[in-house]
């Protein structure tokens, strides 16, 4: 009764704290776009869309026993981290600089942030700022998930996510995204280090410490649904315009843009996925075709609003045959990376970085810079410090995470529990009932 008693009041003290912290708001006329806000709260909802697509896109790719706890991986991200961002995430983030490294917790709980435009977005409201880069913070930690399915414990899952939204990803989109940052001005439009590459080295490190399905390399682990996997790319695909366009911050030509390029590099990305497997393997599938588009947007992304359609059309090549091979190696190499997440989102950030660093055109985006193919080297080269920045951060951040859930709650599940599957060991349910 007394710890209840306890709780209680603490729960209260932080209800009254989160109360007192006002919204401000802006006065009807001001330099507020309506536009501008229109488009900004659609992306929001598309990239929000990303989320369950990526459960379906996962989902059908593991075994049936395991389908509710991997859509659950990505469900769960949704409430978890929209918490933890309104509460530290954005303020760590996107916050009041605090020597360079993260944002301070001036922001606690959304306080003083309001209806008026800010420095990141000066035509929309803050809080559409907000929302809008909640939604990134919720699907990078889902991506995470694809590489350990199938194997680990919901309990820890949870608290994974939790410490490494907010203590490697916000403090990553502070150095790249916000003000005082020290990797700020790294040419990354809508997330290709701060979301891909974070998501996709921090999978590897986790493939690795949590070890392999017990049946990996030993019999065959085939896809259940397909057909769910198909939708889930769409519904990304779909969502994925927000991702990149959205980025922008504004409708207009900008915004255009990274739609286009977006599109074209997921739809040559496709072609040429298809085309190599075609003949590496004598036959084209419609996994491989639903990989390779996956591959291309995630490709994209730090280019998107910087490069040119053509440009777009190489960065797509380069992605299909990158990230094609990694998909191809992890069997030669051992680790089970189960859903691909390092070999799609890792290589595919880090490909697309280094794109951006190459085919990036002031004459296209007055914002950015020239890249390497237009005379200007350090514009690589900057890239390339980023790239290492954010790998090497991720890496330590993520094993010391993992190691120290490992000690304490344990990561993985017994032997008994996977073979039952996730679904009825982690969450008592199933997903389908068969006759």
């Amino acid at each position: 009764m007394k710890a209840t008693g306890f709780l209680a009041k603490m729960l209260g003290a932080a209800l009254l704290l989160l109360a007192s912290s006002g919204v401000a708001c802006a006065a009807e006329g001001g330099a507020i776009d309506t536009g501008d806000t229109a488009w900004i709260l659609a992306s929001a909802a598309l990239v929000l869309l990303m989320t369950p697509g990526l459960a379906m896109f996962y989902g059908g790719m593991v075994r049936k026993k395991n389908v509710l706890g991997t859509l659950m991986h990505s469900f769960i991200a949704i409430a978890v981290i929209s918490v933890q961002w309104v509460l530290v995430g954005y303020s760590l983030s996107f916050g009041p600089d605090a020597g360079g490294f993260v944002g301070s917790l001036q922001w606690f709980g959304l306080k003083g942030v309001g209806l008026e435009p800010s420095s990141y977005a000066p035509t929309i409201p803050h809080l559409a700022f907000v929302i809008y880069q909640c939604m990134f913070a919720v699907i990078t930690p889902a991506l995470i998930s694809g590489a350990f399915a199938e194997r680990m414990k919901f309990s820890a899952y949870v608290l994974f996510i939790l410490l490494w939204s907010t203590l490697i990803y916000d403090p990553i989109a502070h150095w790249i995204w916000g003000s005082g940052g020290w990797l700020h001005g790294t040419l990354d439009f809508a997330g290709g280090l701060v979301v891909h590459l974070s998501s996709g080295v921090s999978a590897l490190v986790a493939a690795l410490v949590i070890g392999s399905r017990r049946e990996y390399l030993k019999e065959p682990i085939r896809p259940h649904n397909l057909p769910m996997t198909v939708l889930g790319a769409g519904l990304l695909w779909f969502g994925w315009f927000g991702f990149n366009a959205g980025s922008a911050l504004a409708s207009g030509s900008l915004s255009t843009l990274a739609f286009v390029t977006t599109h074209t590099a997921a739809a040559t990305a496709t072609v040429v996925w298809v085309v190599a497997e075609w003949l590496h393997r004598g036959k084209a599938t419609m996994f491989g075709a639903a990989t390779g588009a996956i591959a291309g947007l995630a490709t994209i992304t730090p280019a998107a609003g910087f490069v040119s359609p053509s440009s777009a059309m190489v960065i797509g090549t380069a992605a299909a045959l990158l990230c094609y091979g990694a998909l191809n190696m992890k069997t030669v190499l051992g680790y089970d990376d189960s859903l691909d997440a390092f070999g799609v989102h890792g290589i595919g950030g880090l490909t697309g970085t280094l794109g951006a660093g190459l085919f990036a055109s002031l004459a296209i985006n007055p914002g950015g810079a020239n890249g390497l193919f237009l005379g200007n080297a350090h514009t690589l080269l900057v890239q390339v410090k980023a790239i290492g920045a954010v790998a090497l951060y991720s890496v330590v951040g993520t094993l010391v995470i993992l190691k120290a859930l490992d000690w304490t709650v344990g990561l993985r599940v017994n032997e008994d529990q996977e073979v039952e599957g996730l679904d009825l060991s982690q969450h008592s349910e199933e997903g389908y009932f068969l006759s």
